[in-house]
């Protein structure tokens, strides 16, 4: 005689109400109702090994992105004539001031 044990129904429990909310909100869901408990395990198993082969091919690419940046050289500083501020002294009465263009 089978006997499933405690801790495998306790999460079949859990995972069958976290789905209930979920499959609400959503009119497009689809609701799948496994035949046995094993598959709603293994479709979650499938769900996250797919979301980490994303997260690492996310990563990857960023990878080669920076990889790229660095490889970019930074442009030179462009020469610019600096031109000297031409001043002059003009005495004015008793005062001399500085004049600058």
């Amino acid at each position: 005689m089978f006997r499933p044990r405690l801790s495998t129904l306790l999460i079949s429990a859990i995972l069958a109400t976290s789905a209930l909310p979920l499959a609400g909100s959503y009119a497009s869901a689809q609701i799948v109702v496994p035949t046995n408990r094993n598959a709603l395990i293994q479709q979650n198993q499938l769900q996250q090994l797919q979301n980490q082969i994303q997260r690492q091919q996310y990563q990857q690419q960023q990878q080669q992105y920076r990889e790229q940046d660095r490889q970019i050289l930074p442009k030179p500083q462009p020469d610019v004539p600096v031109f000297d501020r031409t001043c002059r002294l003009e005495a004015v009465g008793n005062t001399i001031s500085r004049v600058c263009r």
